[in-house]
């Protein structure tokens, strides 16, 4: 029997053809459903191998419900949506994929930067409906980019990418993170090291580029929120939880900051609804690495962890190494 393929999420039509060279392949066809739990379960039970992509959840229960399961093979860097314990007690190989979306959240997060600053969207919806100020109007006044200070929380992959771009922007460029940087490469990438409240009063633009840890969680409360200056922004491209979104409607609606970009959310799919009317607001659904040749180059590696699997190899982005004994 040709081995069976449940891909939860359309990806790259070349990575899905490449599959079905190899074995039947079963598709949520839905680009904007994400599956739910009693489907995924119901699919697995006829399938082989799962492709999944960040925001599923494989949970315990799910493993344990799907008898011929011999692999989850995630697109995420770290496949936080499946219980690997679960997978790993049943000898099921859970594969992810390698650093791949640094440049492209990078560009994003810049995209939101610069849209929430100068009110792109507040913009683009008024003319839509008709209104044109005029082009020396007060209307859409926002704030300047060039030459202010960016606060880069978390100077990892993604936050050196920020960085790299913000010389652009002849940004003065703080950071806090929790192993300071060696000093010659402070001096390489134009950074200055401030702790997190420092920084936090000190800049113009507050981008969250750090990891999700439970130390992490709600980094940016409200006492935070209360450091940043009036006019400064805060945008977050990294995970949801670093921000407490039920503080950060509250600062917005009181104007203790000037607005803020998110691109993750505290319970995705779900938004706090606070955040939907509120103009000061850009919001993206998680688009981080939706570029195309970033989603391109990420299918392909799944595939090929599947496809390793399939001829008896051990996969070569294996995440719970010991089922190999190792």
């Amino acid at each position: 029997m040709a081995p069976r393929i449940f891909v939860t999420q359309p990806i790259p039509e070349k990575a899905l053809a490449q599959l079905r060279e190899h074995g039947s392949v079963e598709l949520n066809a839905d680009s904007a459903h994400i599956i739910t739990k009693p489907e995924l379960m119901a699919a697995l039970r006829q399938s082989d191998y799962l492709l999944c992509l960040l925001h599923d959840a494989v949970d315990a229960e799910v493993i344990n419900a799907s008898p011929n399961l011999k692999l989850i093979a995630s697109m995420a860097t770290t496949p936080a949506g499946v219980d690997v314990a679960a997978a790993t007690a049943r000898r099921i190989p859970v594969t992810r994929n390698p650093p791949l979306v640094t440049e492209a959240t990078a560009d994003l997060h810049w995209a939101l930067l610069l849209a929430v600053a100068r009110r792109v969207v507040e913009a683009d919806r008024a003319l839509r409906s008709g209104l044109f100020p005029g082009g020396q109007s007060i209307y859409f006044l926002g704030g300047e980019v060039n030459g202010k200070t960016l606060g880069i929380v978390g100077l990892g992959a993604i936050g050196e990418a920020v960085a790299r771009r913000a010389r652009g922007f002849a940004m003065r460029i703080l950071y806090t993170k929790r192993h300071r940087l060696e000093e010659r490469r402070e001096t390489e990438l134009g950074v200055e090291y401030r702790s997190l409240d420092d920084l936090l009063s000190e800049s113009d633009f507050v981008s969250i580029n750090a990891a999700l840890s439970p130390e992490t969680v709600h980094l940016i409360g409200e006492r935070e929120l209360r450091r940043m200056r009036p006019s400064a922004y805060l945008v977050n491209t990294a995970r949801g939880p670093i921000v407490d979104e039920k503080a950060l409607v509250e600062a917005l609606e009181e104007k203790k900051i000037a607005g803020a970009a998110l691109d993750v959310y505290e319970r995705e799919p779900m938004v706090e609804p606070g955040l939907i009317n509120l103009p000061n607001v850009v919001l993206t659904p998680h688009l981080g690495s939706a570029a195309r040749e970033t989603r391109e180059r990420a299918a392909a590696i799944v595939v090929e962890n599947i496809l390793a699997v399939i001829d008896g190899r051990r996969p070569p982005n294996l995440y719970n190494p010991e089922v190999y004994g190792t």
